[in-house]
């Protein structure tokens, strides 16, 4: 069956369930904005809130009912006099508060808001020599920090709360393979099945080489296996360099992944937002995808009833 014929069909079956009002396609980028990268999305309260690096001095929230349409919210952080890039924000159920940990020349820091289009409030530095903060709360209430260490190895650190650190950290994920080059960074935590997903992106992300990859294993601290098929993403065919995302879920619970894309071959900075599918196979096999510019069929985004 060609592509177009399943798409087709999906959307049929979509249409068919009640998950949307009519049969809906998105083609990327779905921010074709130069410039935002490395993004992290949540959902809450029937919306998702994005957030990406922007002008490397502020960051901006974007926000959207169905994952396609974004819309420029105002700048929801401004340290002033600093570089800043790939924040990471959670949303920390016990108090109903909002974290944003950013990267600031090569040093993590936090904030919070108690919205998620407020302005954080500054916390200050906590980790020097590191970037690319991703918060990870496990099923059983703990928090988990990953984060790259000069070296671009990976490393992960339990926390007490979303504020504290505990312990030491440990190293998960350095580079070793060709396609990664010398990086492994931008780390996103995903559970399945209680296996523990670890994905990262390698190469260099204003090259056309970026590439997603993940590693596994049965405890966020590790050890962790680098899945052997690696990468799952990568450009070729008229993409170049996909990489460093978050993962979100539509309705019905599909994963999205939300990714930046560069615009063209040359190394720069020509980055934009876009989405697609992840998916497990029955094996517990990651998969994903990087598409451009071709219809696919959108998330599942339940409606309210229309009244009669």
């Amino acid at each position: 069956m060609k592509k177009d014929s399943i798409a087709g069909s999906l959307l049929i079956l979509f249409f068919s369930a009640g998950l949307v009002e009519a049969a809906q396609t998105y083609s990327n980028p779905v921010i074709s904005e130069i410039g935002p990268a490395d993004p992290t999305a949540i959902f809450y309260e029937g919306k998702f809130y994005l957030y990406p690096t922007g002008d490397n001095r502020s960051y901006h929230v974007y926000t959207s009912d169905d994952l396609v349409n974004w819309t420029k919210g105002g700048r929801v952080f401004s340290p002033g006099g600093i570089n800043v890039w790939a924040p990471d924000v959670f949303y920390n159920c016990s108090d109903g508060r909002f974290y944003l940990y950013y990267t600031a020349n090569w040093k993590i820091g936090f904030a919070v808001a108690d919205k998620p289009d407020q302005t954080f409030r500054d916390k200050g530095i906590f980790i020097n020599g590191a970037i690319d903060a991703h918060l990870f709360q496990d099923s059983d209430g703990c928090y988990y920090l990953y984060f790259v260490r000069r070296g671009f190895e990976i490393h992960v650190q339990k926390m007490n709360n979303p504020l504290q650190l505990t312990g030491h950290s440990t190293l998960v994920i350095k580079p070793t393979e060709p396609w990664e080059r010398t990086v492994t960074e931008g780390p996103w935590m995903v559970k399945h099945n209680n296996i523990y997903y670890l994905l990262y992106s390698g190469y260099g992300a204003n090259t056309k080489n970026y590439a997603v990859g993940y590693a596994t294993a049965n405890n966020p601290m590790g050890p962790f296996t680098k899945y052997p098929g690696n990468p799952i993403i990568k450009g070729g065919d008229g993409i170049y360099g996909p990489g460093h995302g978050s993962v979100t879920k539509d309705s019905a619970g599909n994963l999205w992944h939300v990714y930046h894309q560069k615009k063209g071959s040359a190394v720069g900075w020509d980055r934009f937002i876009c989405i697609d599918p992840l998916w497990f196979d029955p094996n517990g096999v990651l998969h994903g995808r990087a598409t451009r510019a071709k219809p696919q069929p959108a998330p599942i985004i339940k409606t309210a009833p229309r009244p009669r």
